[in-house]
């Protein structure tokens, strides 16, 4: 699997005992295989089988995802180099989460996930939202070649939101951020 500088993959540790479990989701220090960063704000995202929420993008902010349950497909797309002008092709990586399985997101690096099964995520970010960092281009857009898997909606296609569904292509954002 090839590698995005600044993404790091990992998974809770669990320490289960009569009554149940505990694991740490978060600390501010970072902790082990996760750089410091300072989350201000805590979200939960709920999705049905089937539906892709992405591809985002945020300039200004890191974001550490946390799978609760489920599955899902999860696509970074790397644009930096491409932003910087060093680059003509973004960096892809994508992965499978599950239960307990964690990725840290940061700034400059598009993301997105399919839930494969019903899917809880818990993301956690270093801006409160107010609309100003939302960005993104199109989840199916070739020149990224992201490899979704197919899911089971009535015509293969996944659910996305009219946002989701109306964002430019990434050449099209890559040459809006390069001109400010």
């Amino acid at each position: 699997m090839d590698s995005i500088p600044g993404v790091v993959l990992g998974r809770l540790e669990r320490f289960p005992d009569a009554r149940g479990s505990f694991a740490e989701a978060w600390r501010a220090s970072g902790g082990p295989g996760v750089a410091p960063f300072a989350g201000v704000q805590a979200n939960l995202s709920s999705s049905a089988r089937g539906v892709l929420r992405g591809l985002h993008l945020h300039q200004r902010q890191l974001d550490r995802w946390i799978v609760l349950g489920g599955v899902a497909f999860v696509a970074l797309v790397d644009l930096r180099a491409m932003v910087a002008g060093t680059a003509t092709a973004p960096s892809v990586l994508c992965a499978t989460l599950t239960r307990d399985e964690t990725v840290v997101i940061p700034p400059g690096v598009a993301h997105g996930f399919l839930a494969v099964e019903p899917l809880e995520l818990l993301y956690i970010v270093t801006n409160e939202y107010d609309g100003s960092d939302e960005l993104g281009f199109a989840w199916n857009d070739p020149a990224v070649g992201v490899a979704w898997p197919v899911v089971a909606t009535p015509d293969g296609s996944p659910i996305v939101s009219g946002r989701d569904a109306s964002n430019p292509s990434v050449a099209d954002l890559v040459s809006r951020l390069r001109t400010g």
